[in-house]
């Protein structure tokens, strides 16, 4: 366990508040640090990310285990917050401008990442992270697909000819990606949400 600086703020819907206030009086903390793009539009942010956050729906169970689940967005809170709402997620969001540094020490700025805090009093210690591929506890879509008989369809799969890959007509590089949107943008767009939060 590291410990945490509990005074570190961070934004909320509110202002600024603590790393402990963000804990919501739980005793524990995961926090998924949002990669942000700040100033372009909703279909040039993170897909990985939109990918991840947009299958955290239900965090009653975790509230249950009392663990809050909350995103530190890398990224201005009024924007990042407005691409929340247009996604129509409902975690707690905040914005870790201006903190980064002191949250991430020794790891990249601008780099997807979960990170479990647990707070014992006042006090707030990291006891694990992860990234990237890590980030995949977060998904249940991946796990599903490794269940079927074509898996993922991704381009960088050892697969036999002719077996499917979808994935590899778009984009190799951005795979959770179509008609140059994030794939969970979709059913938003067909709704009529606004996705205009950038100036």
């Amino acid at each position: 366990m590291v410990e945490v600086d509990a005074s570190i703020t961070v934004t909320g819907p509110n202002g600024p508040v603590t790393v402990l206030e963000a804990f919501e009086g739980r005793r524990q903390l995961l926090a998924y640090y949002y990669m942000w793009h700040t100033g372009h539009p909703a279909e040039e942010q993170c897909q990985g990310c939109t990918w991840c956050t947009g299958q955290v729906q239900e965090i009653s169970y975790l509230h249950s285990r009392d663990i809050t689940f909350a995103v530190f967005a890398q990224g201005p809170y009024a924007e990042s917050r407005a691409y929340r709402d247009f996604m129509g997620w409902t975690m707690p969001w905040y914005s870790g401008i201006g903190s980064l540094e002191r949250l991430l020490v020794g790891r990249n700025i601008g780099q997807m990442y979960l990170i479990s805090y647990v707070r014992q009093g006042d006090r707030v210690f990291e006891t694990y992270w992860t990234t990237m591929r890590g980030v995949e506890v977060m998904d249940n879509n991946y796990a599903l697909m490794d269940l079927t008989v074509y898996g993922r369809q991704e381009p960088f799969e050892d697969s036999p000819d002719g077996w499917p890959k979808q994935w590899a007509l778009e984009d190799p590089v951005l795979p959770k990606t179509i008609d140059g949107r994030p794939i969970a943008q979709w059913s938003r767009i067909a709704a009529g949400r606004s996705d205009q939060f950038t100036s």
